[in-house]
């Protein structure tokens, strides 16, 4: 089990970047693969970004693809969402999931461990 803590949401204006931070408290961190949630009020809880156990492979959903970057650093054992180009349909809570030795995204019940999100809105 890991302990997750999420950071760096906030209120930017469209067109405007962000960098959220999911800091993992244990020592096997870097045999998760990581993956970004978000849940916008009202619609279910959507895939955005994963990134494999071993940091070779990394996947997106189509709506943000070519705007968002994840990446992780296992010395700091943290996982990082890049934003750029934000538009306002990226307002939602952002979550981070982890599960062990996963390569490829899963859904979201598959993922063993959540943080407990931060808001990120973005005003037109």
């Amino acid at each position: 089990q890991v302990q997750l803590v999420e950071s760096g949401g906030g209120l930017v204006q469209a067109g405007g970047s962000l960098r959220l931070s999911c800091a993992a408290a244990g020592r096997t961190f870097s045999t998760y693969g990581m993956a970004w949630f978000r849940q916008a009020p009202g619609k279910e809880r959507e895939f955005v970004a994963h990134i494999s156990w071993r940091g070779r492979n990394t996947y997106y959903a189509d709506s943000v693809k070519g705007r968002f970057t994840i990446s992780r650093d296992n010395a700091k054992n943290t996982v990082y969402l890049q934003m750029n180009s934000l538009k306002p349909e990226d307002t939602a809570v952002y979550y981070c999931a982890a599960d062990p030795y996963s390569d490829f995204p899963l859904g979201p019940d598959e993922y063993d461990d959540w943080g407990q999100g931060t808001q990120v809105t973005v005003s037109s």
